[in-house]
């Protein structure tokens, strides 16, 4: 059932007049509503204004985005980084970019929409792409390109990658999507880049939105230096308007709130997974706050008892349906209490 409400979807949101907890969407550090985070974006609007829609080519150049671009490429342990409006824009950048004769393009399973150009089907098993590639490579002198979801919630990928790597990624052109990740997971919320700069590819690409793990209006892309001179080189990076340049002043200076709320983050997941007695029923990957579950009956249970959780079929409506419990930063011990006792009554 769809809910239409009035204000930002916090800890709690109120429907037809009652209050329920929500542990559903992606504000997963609960920065959007979290009163220090607001003050810092308020200040830094009120310096940068509440849009800017110049080209990042323009002879006037604001310096608050190379600053906010190094700060994230020392973050997430890239050559260079540049940042775009959001996370879905940057996915079609790459998929566009790509999309030359020079290159051929592969999907691995649940690569999600924004890294599609074309219409491509991505393979159902890693078995099935690694084969593909591998018969690519023995007739074909064109550079493989692999698409895929750093975390994809069906644990798979993100945080070892062993599926991943049983491709030739020598031979490979890596691009990862890792809107879920960045923020949130690895060293300081690096997110998954570190991990897959470890395995021997021939070049690894990461993108991504800033908005789940940062709370910010943004997207970015991460790789090589060379690799990232020559897409903000394009038409494409020149013709678009960027980010909010208040949202990256926001970015640079609320560092140490971050930090502060990934450890919050962790203390509820960790609460939630001691508890939690029947672990079996959910897909979940490693320091995520996101549980995803097939039984319908479930999140029906949770909204009798004043719970609203994802669910919804995603990307579009004739996908499966996605139901998932996302704990956030935002959650009290009193609310993730209230949840596992619905949760560890049903059989």
């Amino acid at each position: 059932m769809n809910h239409y409400i009035d204000t930002f979807p916090g800890r709690k949101i109120t429907i037809d007049g009652v209050s329920h907890l929500y542990f559903g969407g992606t504000s997963y550090l609960g920065l959007q509503t979290d009163a220090d985070f607001q003050k810092l974006f308020i200040k830094n609007i009120k310096k940068y204004g509440t849009n800017y829609g110049a080209s990042r080519k323009s002879n006037i150049r604001l310096s608050v985005f190379d600053k906010a671009e190094a700060y994230l490429a020392d973050l997430v342990g890239s050559e260079a980084c540049i940042s775009l409006s959001s996370g879905y824009l940057a996915g079609q950048f790459l998929a566009q970019a790509l999309n030359t004769k020079a290159h051929q393009f592969f999907y691995a399973p649940n690569t999600h929409s924004a890294l599609y150009q074309e219409k491509i089907k991505p393979y159902t098993t890693f078995a099935a792409l690694n084969i593909a590639v591998r018969e690519h490579l023995s007739s074909s002198k064109t550079t493989p390109v692999v698409f895929l979801d750093g975390i994809d919630f069906s644990g798979c990928n993100y945080p070892h990658f062993e599926a991943l790597q049983v491709l030739p990624l020598d031979k490979i052109l890596l691009v990862v999507d890792d809107s879920h990740g960045l923020g949130i997971v690895g060293k300081n919320g690096g997110g998954v880049y570190s991990i897959l700069a470890k395995l021997n590819i021939k070049e690894l690409i990461v993108c991504g939105s800033l908005g789940k793990g940062f709370g910010i209006q943004a997207g970015a892309i991460f790789g090589t230096k060379a690799r990232l001179a020559a897409l903000a080189d394009t038409s494409f990076f020149g013709g678009a308007s960027p980010a909010t340049p208040a949202a990256m002043a926001t970015l640079l200076e609320a560092d140490g709130l971050y930090g502060l709320k990934r450890n919050r983050l962790q203390r509820n997941i960790a609460y939630f997974l001691d508890h939690l007695k029947k672990r079996k029923q959910f897909h979940f990957m490693q320091d995520h706050p996101a549980f995803t579950f097939s039984n319908v009956q479930l999140t029906e249970y949770l909204a009798a008892h004043k719970i609203i959780v994802t669910c919804f079929p995603y990307p579009d409506k004739n996908a499966q349906l996605m139901s998932r419990i996302v704990l956030s930063a935002a959650h009290k011990k009193k609310d993730i209490k209230h949840l596992l006792e619905c949760v560890n009554i049903l059989p």
